[in-house]
């Protein structure tokens, strides 16, 4: 009877806490799931709204969910402004600025880690200062530059300055160095080349960093407002964001069952390239600052 005894004296506490960590595994998603309906809560109602009568736009309290199912402010969208030609527009710059940041900072990133040269840290700490010189107190010099170049008003006044970014630079060289050199050194005693090794050996390595970038870089890209601001000036080479101010109207008047129609629009091809990309992210992010 003894045993009986102190076994079940020893399993009460054991039974109390898988209890208590259950109320608080219970707490800790119910607060999780309030977080995200906080958190989608915005774009619900933008969602919403995009389906309704603009009449009923303002409608109080705001419905979250749709109440109707109103296509023609999608239609009006198209109507008002070129929107198919913005969005044409942000594709093509987006798209050729992640091809050639890639390119461009994989190769920076190579050489930072896998190439010893003289001044190689100091270069590499001069790269990352960058980071720390915001987009604004460049704009004077970039345009002076674009307007020697005759390039304000093209594409190429946004897509040359967006080919290097030095945060893109930082995240795949860290994780390059992470990867063993003993695979370059087998490599190049089989007799390959540099560049076989930068391309078949290391760069499947670092994907995963260069995943993150890729969309880092395509999101930052598809919502610049400033950039094209300053440096396009003919309608027809508009990007998006230019185009759903131009929707708003000048006191933002304009139809807002439109205008966040387009917005929906807009947000649609972004989030579907960070889909694409999302395994990665975390992956990327967390390998990146492992080693400096």
């Amino acid at each position: 009877m003894e045993p009986n005894v102190q076994t079940g004296v020893g399993l009460a506490p054991k039974r109390e806490r898988v209890s208590r960590t259950g109320w608080e595994r219970l707490l800790l998603d119910g607060g999780l799931l309030l977080l995200c309906f906080l958190m989608l809560a915005p774009f619900l109602w933008i969602i919403s709204t995009s389906f309704r009568l603009p009449k009923d736009s303002f409608s109080l309290p705001p419905a979250i969910f749709p109440t109707s199912f109103h296509l023609g402010s999608y239609a009006e969208v198209f109507i008002r402004v070129p929107f198919l030609n913005f969005i044409l527009n942000s594709m093509k710059i987006s798209l050729i600025i992640v091809a050639g940041h890639i390119l461009i900072s994989s190769m920076a990133a190579f050489a930072f880690s896998r190439i010893r040269f003289p001044g190689r840290n100091l270069l590499f700490l001069v790269f990352l200062s960058g980071l720390m010189i915001p987009a604004q107190v460049t704009v004077i010099p970039r345009f002076i530059l674009m307007s020697k170049l005759e390039m304000v008003d093209t594409h190429w006044a946004l897509i040359l300055p967006g080919l290097i970014n030095p945060l893109g630079i930082f995240l795949i060289r860290q994780l390059m160095m992470t990867v063993s050199t003993t695979y370059d050194e087998a490599a190049y005693m089989d007799g390959a080349s540099r560049m076989y090794v930068f391309l078949k050996i290391i760069m499947p390595m670092a994907f995963p960093a260069v995943a993150v970038t890729s969309v880092m870089t395509f999101i930052g890209t598809w919502n610049d407002f400033f950039g094209p601001l300053i440096f396009l000036n003919t309608f027809e080479k508009m990007t998006l964001p230019i185009g759903m101010a131009v929707l708003s109207g000048a006191f933002v008047q304009g139809n807002l069952s439109a205008i966040l129609a387009g917005v929906a629009m807009s947000l649609s091809i972004p989030l579907l390239f960070y889909i694409a990309g999302q395994k990665y992210l975390v992956e990327g992010i967390s390998t990146g600052g492992l080693k400096l």
